[in-house]
Formats: structure tokens, sequence, C-alpha cells
């Protein structure tokens, strides 16, 4: 101890015992900061799980998976995919919620959780609250189809068939509070119609229903439905983007097909459980970043009707944050909650 610190310490005592624990608080602050940024440089040194709260095949699946595949050839540990569809993504965004924050565990979430946030009240996290921002994925423009056997050649047809018989159609979706759910209702309540909503479990099931004709219609991504209309599965009304569909460029935009003004995207993002060390959310927004560069990701991406979405975390979180209250506005509109 220098003269000074024991001058200030005989003179008094008690100022000079502040001191020392002051000292010691920076001491240890700085340890563990210290500690943290050796675990990020470390990070990641065994398997890392994505929890994707819908089913296998969908688009956030097949999102993960690709991403998942890329962050581990750059970080050279495994990123694995652990499917847990169920309420419309809201068990699987609990799991994640829950779950340790040290990084091994990631949310893959899209418009679905920020839609929940408004939707599903009774839901056991808040999504701001108990997550943090990593980066976003991609975006996607939505079709509308229906079934062959409907007798409506366009979307103009469409709304005139259910408004000429209210309450008779069906649309599919795969869960309450999922982006397909959340534009269907959107188009009902632009279009001035009553259709029914018969959620499924997952898109899979959903596709499938309006494929079989048990369901109509269906809002889904162009990135998975896109090869059904092209087989002759379903017939395209229209795309929900603000231009066409580069994968789909003979369907007409809604605004085109007759519904002024109606827009709905699927996106994609990874969250983490809040606590997560920032170094290691940093380090993997960084690698999430590099990887959506790629170019063979580009234009796989392409090829299926999505775009990158490259965000730094706190872009993203101001992105999510503008996204629920849209969201919230939305639900406000509807006639009825399903």
């Amino acid at each position: 101890m220098g003269s000074a610190d024991k001058e200030m310490t005989g003179a008094n005592p008690a100022a000079g015992a502040s001191l020392m624990r002051a000292m010691a608080a920076v001491f240890l602050l700085a340890q563990a900061f210290a500690s943290t940024e050796s675990r990020a440089q470390d990070y990641p040194t065994h398997a890392v799980r994505i929890i994707v709260p819908f089913g296998a095949g969908g688009p956030a699946d097949v999102a993960a998976r690709l991403v998942g595949n890329a962050l581990a050839d750059s970080l050279k540990q495994p990123f694995v995919i652990e499917n847990r569809p169920g309420a419309g993504s809201v068990i699987g965004t609990q799991e994640a919620a829950k779950s340790a924050p040290d990084g091994y565990t990631l949310l893959l979430m899209s418009n679905a959780q920020t839609a929940n946030e408004s939707l599903v009240p009774q839901r056991k996290y808040d999504l701001m609250r108990d997550l943090v921002p990593v980066a976003s994925l991609n975006v996607a423009d939505l079709v509308i189809v229906v079934h062959p056997s409907v007798r409506a050649a366009s979307l103009k047809e469409f709304i005139a068939l259910a408004k000429s018989q209210p309450g008779k159609l069906n649309y599919a979706s795969s869960g309450q509070g999922t982006p397909y759910h959340m534009a269907g209702e959107l188009f009902k309540s632009m279009a001035g119609i009553d259709v029914v909503h018969v959620p499924y479990r997952n898109s899979g099931e959903a596709r499938t229903g309006v494929i079989g004709g048990q369901v109509q219609m269906m809002i889904d991504a162009v990135t998975t439905m896109a090869p059904n209309v092209l087989q002759g599965q379903v017939r395209a009304l229209a795309t929900t983007g603000k231009t066409r569909s580069a994968v789909l460029p003979d369907v007409p935009t809604a605004e085109e097909a007759g519904v002024g003004g109606y827009e709905a995207t699927i996106w994609l993002g990874l969250m983490a459980p809040k606590g997560t060390p920032q170094p290691i959310v940093d380090k993997l927004n960084t690698a999430v970043n590099e990887a959506i560069k790629r170019p063979e990701i580009i234009k796989l991406w392409a090829d299926q009707g999505a775009a990158p979405m490259a965000m730094t975390p706190e872009a993203f979180d101001k992105f999510l944050r503008g996204d629920i209250v849209k969201w919230a506005e939305v639900v406000k509109r509807f006639p009825q909650q399903p």
C-alpha cells in the first residue's frame, strides 16, 4: 500500500475499508469479464441445440438445418435441431426461455412469436423479457392457394364465393398465432369474408389438408408451397408481397388481384435465453451473418422465394419490438378469436 493509502486509512479507517472493498469489487468484475471473454473465445466447446417450435419440413425447420450446418462448419461443433412443435410455437419457445443461458440452447423463431405476445396472453414467458435477440435469418412472401375443386380462378372470384357462402369455406394453418393464421385472419378482415380457421399441428399437415381437399384454402410460405403450385396440386390466387415472386412470376400480388394494401410475410430469426453472455451472442451473430451471405445459401433461398435478412442483435431487438406492436394492432381487428 502506498503512503497516500496509509495516510487515508490511518486517518479514516472506515474510508480505507470502503476503498479496499471497492477495489476488490473492481477486481472481481474484471475477473468475471475476462472469464466471459475467455468463454466466448472458446465457444462452442460442445454441441449446440436449436429448438425449432414448429414441425419438420416447414420453412423454419428447413432454414434451421441449413444455417445450423453452416454454423457447424464455421464454429467446428454440431448444431443439433430439436423440433418441439405445438400450441402455435408456444411449447418450444417456453422450453427455450427456461433453458440455461450459456449459449448452448438457441430458439429458431418467426413472427409467430411476436404475434403470440398479444394473441396468447396465458403463455408462461414474455418474449423480450425471457429471451434475447441473436440474429435474423431470412424473409419470404406467402402465397394464397386453393384446392383445384374450388370454383374460383382468381382472388376476386374466391372472395365472391366466400361472401356467397359465409362460414362454409375453411382455411388451414399450422396453428394459432403462426404467420399463416395471422395472414389468414388479416385477409378475412380486409376482404370482408367469413372463412373458418382450421388449425393443424404443423405446416406439413396443413399443407396436406389443402392438397387433399380437406380444407379449401391456405396461405402458405412461397418457399414450401411453390412446388405444389407448379405441380398443379393447388391453384395459386395471389402472393402477399409488394412485388411478384420470382418463383411464381405469373401469380399476381394480392394488391394486383384486388385486395389493396394487403401484405404478409414470414421471417425467421434466432434468440437465446436471457442472460446468455453478450460476447457469445455477438459471436453467434457474426457467424450467422457470414453464413447467410454465402453464395450457395443466397441462391438456394432465392430459388425458394426467400431473401437473407442480416441484422445486428440491437437492430433485431428493435425489429422484434416493432413487430410485436404491429401484430397487436392486427389482433385488435379480428372479429373473434378462434
